[in-house]
């Protein structure tokens, strides 16, 4: 499935996904015997519920075979995206605040990073306390954050 298939399921998703104050984050194909396509969504202020995404998937499957898009056997999961997988829009800062987070950027024409405390996040950037310095990061200049598990 080509990247324009995958926009347009995001497209489809997102009025589905917003009745229950959530966004879109990706969407991503898996292949394998079958189709496996993944919808991740989160939200500004508290974690994703199994039941909001039960309700986005059958939503979202109907409207899927309404438009065939898909063409072939698929299973459709939406899911928060979790840990392991980095910050990708904007509006999951803010919820992370307060967390540690591993950051990749570019200053100049050197690439950077920066792990420590995600202190501060502004329409512009974020605030990285990194030991006793704070790190301004533009948001134009990351190339990936991650929130770091903490014991």
């Amino acid at each position: 499935m080509d990247s324009e298939h995958l926009k347009t399921i995001g497209e489809l998703a997102k009025p589905i996904v917003e009745q229950e104050d959530l966004f879109v984050v990706d969407v991503e194909e898996k292949g394998g015997n079958e189709t496996v396509l993944w919808v991740y969504v989160d939200s500004e202020r508290e974690g994703v519920q199994v039941g909001a995404c039960s309700r986005i998937s059958r939503e979202l499957g109907f409207l899927l075979e309404a438009h065939d898009l898909i063409g072939s056997r698929y299973r459709l999961n939406v899911s928060s995206p979790g840990l392991s997988r980095p910050l990708t829009d904007r509006r999951q800062y803010g919820k992370n605040s307060g967390r540690t987070v591993r950051v990749r950027f570019k200053n100049g024409d050197q690439y950077e990073r920066a792990e420590g405390v995600l202190v501060q996040v502004q329409d512009d950037g974020i605030e990285v306390e990194v030991g006793n310095d704070r790190k301004k990061i533009a948001f134009d200049a990351i190339l990936e954050t991650k929130v770091i598990p903490q014991l």
